[in-house]
């Protein structure tokens, strides 16, 4: 089994068994979060206006994301899993989802007879998963989406680890690295008021709730759909 990890979310990468793309703060934390509250879906939007054109043809979907950390004018909900929590029941809602890193990378990473998407929250469920799906010549790509951010690197040592059945990062070294991150930092700072230090809280909490999240490129639009393990 060759397990690899990429950091970035630009990467051309060659054909493989499985591509997994982490984004920890916030995007598929967020994604997650989504999921458990009654989300059906969430189409991958690679621009914000792709993003508004599709919401402008389905005004039932709901736009969520973020440029450059923020909110964007026109979005129904901005990338925060602790204002999702306190949104509305999005059971049965479509989400669009547009961000800098998380759905960037998940966009250049579908060339895989199977591609994930997780954050902390979801990544030990889904490296099991991945580890009972390929067999042992599998060819596995991890992205560490942030460019530089130590987090979604943190992440994807421990998921490497869990796929491999390798003794490697624990759970509590990687929410260490994940708080400590300098992508972190901008939530515990007071002067940044527009990011809220629950967000990481919910980054770091690990869940069980027994369903993994692949990209369905039905139709050729990418979406995330969730698949129950």
């Amino acid at each position: 089994m060759a397990v690899r990890i990429y950091q970035g979310h630009s990467h051309q990468l060659s054909c493989a068994d499985v591509n997994v793309v982490i984004d920890v703060i916030r995007a598929f934390t967020f994604a997650h979060y989504a999921f458990i509250k009654g989300a059906e879906e969430i189409l991958l939007a690679e621009t914000i206006n792709s993003a508004l054109q599709t919401k402008e043809k389905n005004p039932t979907y709901m736009l969520a994301g973020e440029e450059k950390g923020l909110y964007i004018p026109g979005f129904d909900l901005d990338n925060s899993p602790a204002s999702l929590l306190e949104a509305n029941n999005m059971e049965g809602k479509i989400l669009v989802q547009k961000t800098t890193n998380g759905v960037r990378a998940a966009l250049h990473a579908l060339n895989a007879s199977h591609v994930f998407v997780t954050g902390f929250s979801n990544a030990k469920t889904t490296a099991q998963y991945i580890r009972q799906l390929v067999g042992k010549n599998a060819d596995i790509n991890i992205i560490a989406s942030h460019p530089s951010g130590d987090e979604d690197l943190a992440c994807a040592e421990y998921m490497k680890a869990i796929i491999e059945g390798e003794k490697g990062c624990s759970a509590f070294e990687t929410v260490s690295r994940i708080r400590e991150a300098e992508p972190a930092q901008k939530f515990f700072d007071d002067n940044r008021p527009e990011f809220k230090s629950a967000d990481i809280a919910l980054c770091v909490k690990e869940l069980d709730t027994g369903f993994v999240m692949e990209v369905n490129q039905k139709n050729n639009l990418p979406r995330i759909v969730r698949v129950n393990v």
